[in-house]
């Protein structure tokens, strides 16, 4: 599929850094749609074409999506922290109606198809079972605004495809691997874990996806997915152990000595975000009382709708954390051990 041109959203992103590389690879035609006044070293060197637009200006947005044949929606703001009105608002407007406005110009200038990014926290969760896609997202657990917002975003989605417009879900769980320039809260650990800096962990565990899978699968979509679906796209679980024990081995660093009781760290976080925090209710951090309930349901996910109707295939988790480290340290974010 190389005729026309694709835009993608988000392109600076982990994700979005990560699927410009592999479109380009395969000779397409790349726009991407940028912030003004923002870090674009992720795109240092590429080949391809730049358009700047806020996804909350519905006239901008409309204007980059012109001329465009396919749409790789991958933009968010990401966010695991509860905030405040105005983060709650701009979490909103960002990912919600930010979605709205790239849909409704799809609709507007006859894009052929649009993949719009999602997330495992919008869908269903049973304890002990994989989440897959038919799972019912259940909105009176205690979910983060962020999930909310990916929740909706799923639903603005349907109502496209109910209107007319080829449009899938892509979803993904916690991406890692290489390409990763803000860097994400992952790469942090890894960063953090291979500097010596990495002191405590809690014990959990999760579904992970690498960079590499996560980009191949939202092109699978576009080429073979059909319209309305979502498909989740994973590598693996893997729990907090198991994930340090793979850094441990990239980057020759000791595990962290304290292993702290995931208890007392949910108390802890519990009390943080309602003292100190309070003055501070939008600054990103590493403990927050939803990161550790997320860890501590250790939640799975299936892939195999994926792979029957796509063809997914996913790649190592092993591999992910080996490619992450290699980028990190090439440049120069990492400094491996002599």
């Amino acid at each position: 599929m190389n005729t026309g041109k694709s835009l993608v959203t988000g392109a600076t992103g982990h994700l979005g850094a990560n699927l410009i590389r592999h479109l380009l690879n395969a000779g397409e035609q790349v726009r991407v749609m940028l912030r003004g006044q923002r870090d674009n070293s992720a795109l240092d060197g590429l080949e391809l074409e730049r358009v700047y637009a806020d996804l909350r200006d519905g006239s901008a947005v409309a204007a980059a999506v012109s001329g465009c044949t396919r749409i790789y929606h991958c933009a968010a703001l990401v966010s695991t922290v509860a905030g405040n009105t105005a983060h709650k608002r701009d979490l909103f407007d960002t990912n919600v109606l930010g979605t709205v406005h790239i849909l409704k110009a799809a609709e507007r200038h006859g894009v052929d198809k649009v993949v719009v990014s999602g997330s495992l926290s919008a869908t269903g969760y049973q304890p002990g079972r994989p989440s897959h896609e038919d799972m019912p997202f259940y909105p009176f657990d205690r979910h983060l605004p962020y999930g909310f917002t990916k929740h909706l975003v799923e639903h603005e989605c349907l109502k496209a495809h109910a209107n007319g417009l080829n449009v899938v879900v892509a979803s993904s769980c916690a991406i890692i691997g290489p390409h990763d320039y803000a860097p994400s809260r992952l790469g942090r650990v890894l960063i953090d874990f291979a500097h010596g800096a990495l002191r405590a962990y809690i014990p959990g565990g999760f579904e992970f996806v690498s960079s590499q899978d996560i980009a191949e699968g939202h092109i699978l979509a576009m080429r073979h997915g059909r319209s309305g679906q979502k498909y989740i796209f994973s590598t693996a679980y893997a729990s907090v152990d198991d994930l340090l024990a793979l850094f441990q081995q990239v980057t020759r660093r000791p595990l962290p000595a304290l292993r702290l009781p995931p208890v007392l760290m949910a108390a802890l976080a519990e009390v943080a975000d309602k003292t100190w925090y309070q003055a501070f209710p939008n600054r990103p951090r590493r403990f927050t009382p939803g990161a550790v309930r997320l860890l501590q349901m250790r939640r799975q996910a299936g892939h195999d709708k994926a792979q029957q109707e796509l063809g997914y295939q996913p790649s190592s988790l092993r591999q992910a954390v080996q490619a992450a480290y290699d980028d990190f340290v090439r440049r120069g974010l990492i400094v491996p051990v002599q």
